[in-house]
């Protein structure tokens, strides 16, 4: 159960996040993509992180699998909103900036899970893996499916599931 409550809320948070910031782009007519990827890599990476520092705390250690696969799997992220960015007119240094943020907000949230590692059981780290997930699939149905489509034609579907299957190869070799 935590872990479906957890994707629920996941889900709904991206979801709505999402939505405020599209109407706020609207409003200044610029591109949304750039910023919901952003907040995608927050709302993925914060529990990811999370459940991280509490696997480190726990004594589990952290394989290079492991490592590798955080790692491919936030690059799509912020490479597209990176991109989507510089493209709405945001200046190279801001964007750097935001993702730096980003990256440091994450790495915090390691060091938060670690502290909390005493304090929290299984339900918890479910919850957060589930939220992660949540979050990260509604934001791939929402924004990167539809643009890998519109630019990627009939090898998107090929493509995405190939990068799933590398993705759980190495989740799983951790």
């Amino acid at each position: 159960m935590p872990l479906v409550a957890g994707l629920a809320v996941g889900a709904i948070a991206y979801y709505a996040a999402a939505r405020i910031l599209d109407a706020r782009a609207a409003k200044s007519h610029r591109a949304a993509g750039g910023p919901s990827l952003a907040v995608a890599a927050l709302l993925d990476g914060i529990p990811e992180q999370l459940v991280l520092g509490i696997g480190l705390a726990s004594g589990e250690g952290v394989g290079i699998a492991l490592v590798v696969a955080i790692l491919v799997s936030n690059l799509p992220e912020s490479i597209g909103s990176a991109s989507d960015l510089l493209e709405s007119g945001m200046r190279k240094g801001r964007v750097v900036l935001l993702w730096a943020g980003v990256a440091t907000i994450c790495a915090l949230a390691t060091v938060a899970g670690f502290a909390l590692a005493d304090a929290v059981g299984p339900g918890f780290r479910a919850s957060a893996n589930g939220f992660a997930a949540g979050a990260l699939l509604v934001m791939l149905v929402d924004s990167m499916i539809p643009e890998a489509q519109s630019k990627g034609k009939e090898s998107t579907g090929l493509a995405t599931v190939l990068g799933f299957a590398v993705a759980a190869g190495l989740a799983l070799a951790a």
